[in-house]
């Protein structure tokens, strides 16, 4: 597969580029371009590419620019530290729109992204710049909840997701408890909340609980092939992964 990064910042493009490579090896990187002019004199090579990399800032203008003048008809994933654009991005068909600093996790989430648009497309005998292909690029990514209504005392609070540490559940009741050592109940069942949550940032470790990648201190080999967790803050229960979900959970870890 062949790619090409547009991006202007020196730093910012190597750091891409190896998250890149560390995604997949065999990806082959075209030489990368840092302005619009050079995009514009390099608009023959998009015709030859598999994926776009594409920075909206650029020293001579936008990626707009470069639109105006030469269309780009290969999969486009958009990078900026600025998120106004996104709409117009979309606009455009792109698979995703990475804000700055890009993280590894948002980037494989956008390349398993395209993998499976790719993969579903091969197995149509489609083309990557046929209709169908962006229209399956029009597909909404999917949503994860951002809050959760919880009852204290006679008040209703709204939790974000940004301040939960974990998730569990007791005697057929479901808690959150944030990283300010708050606990709530929750109306729905553990099962429930699972579905609802970003599973790069949370993990089912077992029947009992969920938990923050941060909340994570320690990891310790345990009896029967299982691993035991230390959170933050301090859980009333004991975080114990078990061993049918270790395999999932180093991975997890790993990303």
């Amino acid at each position: 597969m062949k790619v090409i990064v547009i991006e202007d910042e020196a730093l910012a493009a190597e750091k891409l580029e190896g998250m890149i490579r560390r995604y997949d090896p065999d990806i082959e990187l075209l030489p990368r371009i840092n302005s619009v002019e050079e995009a514009v004199q390099r608009a023959a090579e998009f015709d030859e590419i598999d994926l776009l990399f594409l920075d909206i800032h650029l020293m001579d203008g936008t990626c707009f620019d470069i639109l105006q003048s030469c269309p780009i008809h290969c999969p486009v994933i958009f990078t900026t530290a600025y998120d106004e654009y996104a709409l117009r991005a979309f606009e455009l068909h792109s698979i995703d729109y990475l804000l700055k600093p890009v993280s590894y996790l948002k980037l494989e989430a956008a390349m398993h992204k395209f993998d499976k648009l790719k993969a579903t497309l091969t197995a149509g005998a489609g083309e990557t710049r046929s209709p169908e292909w962006w229209n399956k690029l029009r597909e909404p990514l999917p949503s994860y909840k951002s809050r959760f209504l919880v009852k204290s005392g006679s008040r209703i609070l709204s939790i974000s997701v940004e301040e939960i540490a974990y998730f569990f559940s007791e005697d057929k009741i479901t808690f959150l408890v944030t990283w300010k050592k708050k606990k709530y109940s929750l109306d729905s069942s553990l099962e429930q909340v699972e579905e609802q949550l970003d599973p790069r940032a949370f993990f089912r470790i077992n029947r009992q609980a969920i938990l923050h990648i941060d909340s994570i201190l320690v990891v310790h080999p345990f009896f029967n092939n299982r691993l035991k967790v230390d959170l933050k803050p301090p859980p009333p229960f004991e975080p114990v992964v078990s061993s049918r979900r270790v395999a999932g959970f180093k991975e997890w870890l790993d990303d």
